[in-house]
This record gives C-alpha cells, structure tokens and sequence, in this order.
C-alpha cells in the first residue's frame, strides 16, 4: 500500500472530528469513519443473473468481467461501476437531469436552470423508446446491477463524499438508477464538446467594438497549407450535392422533426449589434457557462488519435493510438474494464476492452477481440444562437407574431425551499437568455431595425443537435459488437452527438476513419461570413436549419495510400462540402504527428507512445527569430538606466540554440521553455486584451498561434498599438520588446533571478481537483484526502502532449490528456494504457490515484486483453452468482 493510501486510512479514521470541528460542532459523523471500499474477492449474490459473472481485478484494480450473456455482463458492469464510482454516478446524473442542488444545496440552482431550460433529461426521455430493443435491455441490465449495489447501504456506505454533504446538508437521498440517467449523460459529454458556440457569442459581442478587419485577423482563416487537413482530395471528395438541402434528420438517427424554413434567397445582413443585444448575448455567455465542466471546456479541450497501417509498422499489422484531451480532476473522467463472454458467439458476442464513463454500460473506446478505434472531436458546429422579438407571450416570425412555448420546472433544493422556474421555447429551441436574472433584463428595449413596442425585448434562443432525440446509445453497443469496417461504419451512422473523428484498425490490417454526427445544413448564411458565425435574426425564417448533413456525405476512409490517419481536430478535408464549421483547431498537433510519424521508416508500439509524449512547440519556429531580431539595446533617447534590457538580454539567451521542445525538469530546455512561455503570455495580453472585454481575454492556443504567425507579416495591423496608451503607438517591435521585458521580470519574481535555474513545469503546475469536494471552501483536511498534486508537467497548448493552458489565467494546467493508449492490432495483449488518475472513486483505495505517477511520467502500463493474460497480473477474484443457483441435470 502506498504512503499517500495510507495516511488517507488514517485521515478517514479522523475525519469525523476534524471536519465536525471546524462545521458543524457536536454532530457525529459515524459514516465518515467508514471505508466504503469495494469487496473484490470471494462471493457475492447478483439478483438477475442467468449464470455467474467472474471479476478479476488486475493489479490496477482494473476489472476484467467474464460472462455468458450480454444482460449478465451489463448487470454485472453496473455492480462494478456502482462499486468503484458511484458518486461520481450520483453527482453526474444530478447535473444532467438538473437536479444539482438536491445533492449540494444552493450553489447547484443556476446550474440547474441552464439545464432544465435545455431540457436534457427530457431529451433522454424521447430518446429511450427509440432504442433498439437489444440495448435497451442493456440499460436496464445495467441499471439492475447498479440498484442492487446500492440496496441496503446507506449513502455513507457508498463514498465518504456523502458523510462530508451531510455535515451541512443533512437527509441525503440516493434514488435507484435507470437507464434514463445512462442517456442524460451522454447529453452531458455531447454539451461539452460541442462546437462553436462560445466564438459565435463572442463574435457577436466584439462586432461592435472591434473592426471587421480586427475580427477577422482574431479568427483567422485555417491554413490548410501549413497544415494539412486529417484527408486529402484523393482520400474522400463529397458527393456533389454533399450538405444541400435535407428536410429531415437521417432516419437512422431519430423519427423526430427538424427545423424548416420557407425560402431560400439569402437574407440581407440583419446581423444585430445593438447595446442591448451585445448585453444579451454576453449574459446568455455568462449563464451557459454554469453548467458544471464534466467533461471539461475552453482552450485545450480536443485529441490526438492517429493509425498507422501494417505496411508500415515493425510488428506487421495496424498500431493505433489515442489521448483525449479533457478537463482535470479527481476522479478521472474515464473508467478501465473488460467485458468478455467466456465463449464468443452469435447468442453472446461481446469480447471489449478499453475506456467507459462511470454510468454508461459498454466500453467508449477501446478494442474487442476484432477491430480497435479511437475518438477525437470532429467539433461540427452544431449550435447556433437566434435573437428573438419577443413581445409578451408571442414572438415574431416571418412577420407573423407565433406563440411562445412555455413549461413550468420545479427545482428543489437542498436544505432550502423549492424554486420554480418557467421555460419558454421558440421554433428554434429554448430561450437561453430567460435563464438567469441578469439575463433577462438584457435584452430589454433593445432597438431593432424594425419599427415595435417600445416594451420589446431581444430573446436569445439556442438550436442545438442534441436537443434532437437520437440512437448514440445504440452506436456505443455496435461499436462494441462491430467486426469489421462495415459494420463500424454501420455503428457510426448511429452515433449522433457528439460528433467526433472515429478511426478504426482490424486484425485483419486495414485501417480507417469516419466522421459521423448530427450536423446541421444552414440554408443560408449572413451574406460575407459563412453559416454558423454569428447569431442569426430569429424572425426570419431564411436562417432557419434546413435538416442535416446525410451519413453517405460525411467524410470517410478506408485503407487510404500513404498508410497514415491523423487526427487532432484540425479539418477533416479542404472542401467547403459539406460545411462542418470555421473554427476547427489550427492542426499544429495534427502537423506534428504527422512529421514524427514521416521521419521513422517502420513504427512500433513505443514508437506510437513515445510520439503522445512529443513536448516541441512548433510556433517556437516561427515567434523566436522574430523575438531575436528585436533591439535591446539601450539608445540616447531610450537610456537603459535601470539596466533592465540588459537583465532582460540575458534571459532572451536562452531561446538562441533552443530545440523548442517544453520538458517541465530538463536544465537547458526547461529553462528556455519557461522564458518562451511567458513571453508567449505577455505578448498576448499586451496585443488582444487591451481591446477585449471581461470574459473574452484571449486565451493563447492554437487559434492564436495562426493569428500572431499572420501578425508578424502585418506591421499595419491595428492590433500592435496599446489602446491604453492612447498618445502612443507602439508599433510590432515595441510590443514585442515590452513582452520581452515584462516575461523576464515576471520570472525573475516568480523563479528567481538566474535565467539558467528557471523549470516550465515549476509554473506549469496541475492539481486533480475533486470536482465536489476539492475548492477552497471545503476542509483543508478534506481536500487533502480528495485532491492530488500539485505535479509539474510539460507540454502545453497546441503541443502534441497537449497539457493545455491558458493565458488569461495563468501557467496552470486546464485540460490534459485524460487517457493514453496504444493498441497493437497483431497482439493486443501487448498493447498499453494508462488512466489519468485510478479505477477507483473512493480516496481511501489504493487505486484512487495509483496511476497518477505513471500518467505524470508518460508510462504507460501493460493492457491484458486475454484471461490468460488477466490472470497472469495475479487478480483478485469476485465471482458473481445468481440469486438462485440454476437447476442441474
């Protein structure tokens, strides 16, 4: 057992005293000493069960479940992830059914409203009969499992997160699972990794305070020819009428209706831009933002996942790899297990390994005995924002003055009174704007271009694909059941939202990729910017979605020439068909990848592994020439008297030779990647954020690699003179001097005064947060049970190892890669994974944060597929056994 492991017993054993004195004085908490530990050896009864299900943790505390049918191993998954997770489970479906402040008392309402508002749980609700029969006995199997885990166990039994709650919020609750709180979370992972939205509310709040030109060089255009995008023309080219005019979504995907219009000349430029609507806009912004980050949001928020052919590997078959870039925390997102029929058959065919979400039966990405895939976010824009006329209960519409929808909610809360909330809806979906109070009064009597009550107000209302019932639960089971190319691409016809890059390998050595997802076909767009970019003028149905992009004209590949697909974000093609959005990553990553993977003759599984840990930042290329031509050098008019360019000269020495790779310890390297870093931060403040408002400070990735890379040819641009400084322009050089400057002394007091001693990773720090119980209001011994770190990390933004930052807040680590792996399709058990964090939940395990060190390290752990395999890990043994033996003979 580890040290850490071993206090955190102790620290349990004292809990109950150390958080009652400092909370809730005389109150004991009886539960807190518990250790709501998983049995994972010997027997256990599991009601529902046709035969018994064997589980062998390995030496991770992976699970590794063997049964006889496809319910027996969902029900027996659903014991497990309740055993290890559940919460994580709880906290989850809380959020996505909006009932947050329930389980954590007030500070969970505005959360609760937003989502409410959206509707998720109802979704699900419509969501559920669709299924295919198959999986909905899944869910329910699945749900079974969870709910006798939890019979007869009270919520202290369960974590220990509950006997902290119930210090402030006493009388908690935990309701039975069911497969509407599987689907609800998928409507949370689709939320955060949607597309466009917060650049499309930005857009529309700079308009009026930026120019078009500004606008533009902040959103540049992508270059492609820099980067290339994941397929090339004679890889995929679209159909020729790819992403016209559908009238529906795709029937595989759901029977329910779509948005439709009436015309199809393209609208004048109605884009609004008004003081009200700009406030509109900014607090919808404001409330969205509520929604707890499950998955994670903002800058750094993508994947890398690439699959290299046998062709060209030294082991003769397909390697395949993949690292989802997500928020950080504790526990991880991810959960690791294997599901296996002990004889794989048409009657039971399920034999998968790999990554699943606590509360979701199945595995997410992975492997089964057949075929391999991996995710990276397709990032589709599948939201758009409609300002709205809205005068009392109606709404205007070609003209015509329409009904708003309306629905009362009923929110409880936690050790307070019930608050209720109305809900109002237009054709394009419900009414964000109405969410919070600060949000409603924004739009009021904003001015239009048409003549109204002077008691009008703007409305802002949110299209989005996932408010659109669909079957993406039944394309995880196929993922799982698939066999071959076809088939996989069969399961990703299903798979709605999100949509994401899926790349595929077999056995057999063939290699793919397909984008497939929800997508939306814009009938028209603002006339000089293209669909999705701004809000759209709801009252006119012209910018109305016209249905969806059809599965066959969506982007695919299979066994393409050169052997290779990349995929980190960047554009899936060249093409303008069919549009998918403006704001892809700017493929700096994707670029990478691909000039490591060109420079070996053969690739190999350490190869594959050794490549997610590439640290170079490529822009380094291009901003540390401009860095080294500038003038430190003092002048008769600009006398260096306090010796500052000459303090700042020596630190610039250190990029001058510089590699531009970012190691968090390495003496020469680390060295130059902290100076680079944070004359990388300063140089962006000092250029975008005196013109930006609170909130939409720049935050430094990939998109502003591209912008400043354009910059540096831009002597011109209005975005090199300090609007601060309104009787100076300073011009490119200057700007670039005084980020030179302010870097060196901002390290000189945060790392001290030798250039040579300063570490990238002493300011590139992560803490794994307890999502719940890990912020500065809770315990100091509290947080210390549940949170780990600091560590240093290398990396950073658009950095293959992709421990994102942003500059607006800081060096601190904001998404990461979530997972690693890399399967080797000719021999899976000698493929290799490693989680964020741990199986378990529980703080007190051993297996809460055993994976933490080899995460930090880039290790990678060895990942048995086959029982010979799992049993050579030396696993406990749980057998779990029906509740009544079956007959015999």
């Amino acid at each position: 057992m580890s040290r850490v492991a071993v206090v955190r017993r102790v620290l349990l054993g004292l809990l109950a005293l150390l958080v009652v004195g400092a909370l809730v004085a005389g109150f004991v908490v009886v539960s807190a000493v518990r250790e709501p530990l998983p049995r994972t050896s010997g027997e256990a009864t599991l009601p529902g069960l046709a035969g018994d299900v064997t589980v062998m943790r390995d030496q991770s505390g992976i699970p590794h479940l063997y049964g006889d049918s496809l319910t027996d191993l969902a029900r027996a998954q659903g014991y497990v992830h309740a055993q290890e997770r559940f919460f994580e489970m709880d906290f989850r479906r809380h959020v996505t059914a909006g009932r947050l402040a329930e389980l954590v008392g007030a500070a969970g309402l505005d959360a609760d409203k937003v989502i409410r508002t959206m509707g998720w749980r109802r979704v699900a609700e419509a969501e559920l009969p669709k299924l295919d029969p198959q999986t909905r006995q899944v869910l329910q199997a699945y749900a079974d499992g969870v709910n006798t885990y939890l019979r007869g166990r009270a919520p202290d039994e369960m974590a220990v997160e509950y006997a902290v709650l119930g210090l402030q919020l006493p009388d908690a609750e935990v309701e039975e699972w069911t497969p509407l709180d599987s689907l609800a979370w998928l409507k949370a992972m689709a939320w955060d990794l949607r597309g466009n939205y917060a650049d499309e509310l930005a857009r529309a709040r700079l308009s009026g305070r930026l120019s078009p030109a500004q606008i533009t060089q902040l959103y540049p255009p992508y270059d492609a020819e820099a980067h290339p995008p994941i397929l090339s023309p004679d890889e995929w080219s679209p159909p020729s009428d790819a992403g016209v005019t559908r009238s529906a979504v795709p029937s595989a995907l759901t029977t329910a209706g779509t948005h439709a219009g009436a015309a199809s000349t393209a609208p004048a430029d109605e884009r609004v831009t008004s003081p009200g609507a700009t406030s509109a806009y900014a607090s919808v912004q404001a409330a969205l933002d509520a929604v707890p980050q499950l998955l994670g949001r903002g800058e750094g928020l993508g994947s890398n996942s690439w699959v290299v052919s046998g062709e060209r590997t030294t082991t003769g078959k397909p390697l395949l790899a993949n690292d989802p870039h997500l928020g950080v925390g504790q526990p991880g997102i991810w959960i690791q297990n294997s599901l296996h029929c002990r004889t794989v058959s048409s009657s039971c065919p399920l034999d998968v390994s790999g990554f699943s979400f606590a509360g979701v039966p199945g595995v997410i990405i992975g492997h089964n005995g057949r075929i391999a895939w991996g995710f990276t976010n397709l990032g589709p824009d599948v939201t758009d924002f409609y300002l709205e006329r809205i005068v009392g209960d109606t709404y205007l519409r070609d003209g015509q003055w329409e009904a708003v929808t309306t629905r009362e909610e009923t929110i409880r809360i936690r050790g307070g009174a019930d608050q209720r909330i109305l809900v109002r809806s237009t054709t394009h979906g419900p009414v964000m704007s109405d969410v919070l109070e600060a949000a409603g009064d924004a739009g009021t009597r904003a001015p239009t271009q048409q003549e109204g009550d002077e008691n009008e107000s703007y409305a802002v209302a949110l299209a989005w694909t996932a408010l659109e019932p669909s079957r993406t639960a039944d394309a995880i089971l196929d993922l799982n059941l698939a066999t071959d190319f076809d088939e996989f691409r069969e399961a990703a016809r299903l798979f709605a939202v999100p949509a994401q890059n899926l790349v595929y390998a077999d056995r057999e050595g063939h290699i793919g990729y397909q984008a497939p997802g929800l997508v939306p076909i814009r009938r028209s767009s603002i006339p000089r910017a293209p669909a999705g970019y701004w809000p759209s003028p709801g009252w006119d149905s012209r910018y109305d979605w016209e249905g969806f992009v059809e599965f066959g004209d969506l982007p695919w590949s299979f066994d393409p020439a050169d052997g290779v697909v990349v995929t980190a974000n960047q554009p899936v093609t060249a093409g303008p068909r069919p549009f998918l959005t403006t704001d892809w990553d700017h493929g700096w990553r994707a670029s990478r990848i691909a000039e490591r993977l060109a420079d070996l003759d053969k690739v190999g599984p350490a190869d594959m592994a050794a490549i997610q840990l590439d640290s170079q930042d490529a822009f380094a290329e291009i901003l540390v020439p401009a860095l080294l031509d500038v003038s430190l050098t003092s002048t008769e008019n600009e006398p260096d008297a306090e010796g500052l360019l000459e303090f700042t000269r020596e630190a610039r020495e250190l990029l001058r030779g510089w590699d531009g790779s970012t190691p968090s310890g390495d003496a020469e390297a680390g060295a130059a990647a902290a100076y680079y870093n944070a004359v990388w931060r300063n140089l962006i403040e000092l250029l975008f954020d005196d013109e930006l408002p609170s909130g939409l400070k720049a935050e430094g990735g990939g998109r502003y690699r591209t912008a400043v890379k354009a910059l540096l040819e831009d002597d011109k641009s209005a975005w090199w003179d300090n609007k601060l400084t309104p009787n100076i322009t300073e011009g490119k050089n200057e700007i670039l001097r005084q980020a030179l400057v302010a870097a060196r002394l901002e390290l000189t007091t945060e790392l001290g005064k030798d250039p040579s001693k300063w570490q990238w990773g002493k300011l590139h720090r992560v803490t794994l947060e307890h999502r719940v119980l890990g912020g500065e209001t809770v315990p100091g011994p509290v947080r210390w049970l549940v949170n780990d770190g600091p560590y240093d990390l290398p990396g950073g933004s658009a950095v293959v190892n992709a421990n994102a930052w942003d500059t607006s807040q800081g060096y601190s680590v904001t998404a990461a890669p979530s997972m690693r792996m890399v399967v080797d399709l000719a021999n899976l058990d000698g493929s290799s994974w490693v989680n964020q964090t741990g199986t378990s939940g529980h703080p007190a395990s051993d297996h809460y944060s055993d994976q933490v060190g080899d995460w930090v390290a880039g290790i990678q752990r060895p990942w048995p597929f086959t029982e010979a395999a799992v049993r050579d890990t030396d696993p406990d043994v749980l057998t779990l056994r029906p509740e009544t033996a079956p007959a015999t003979g």
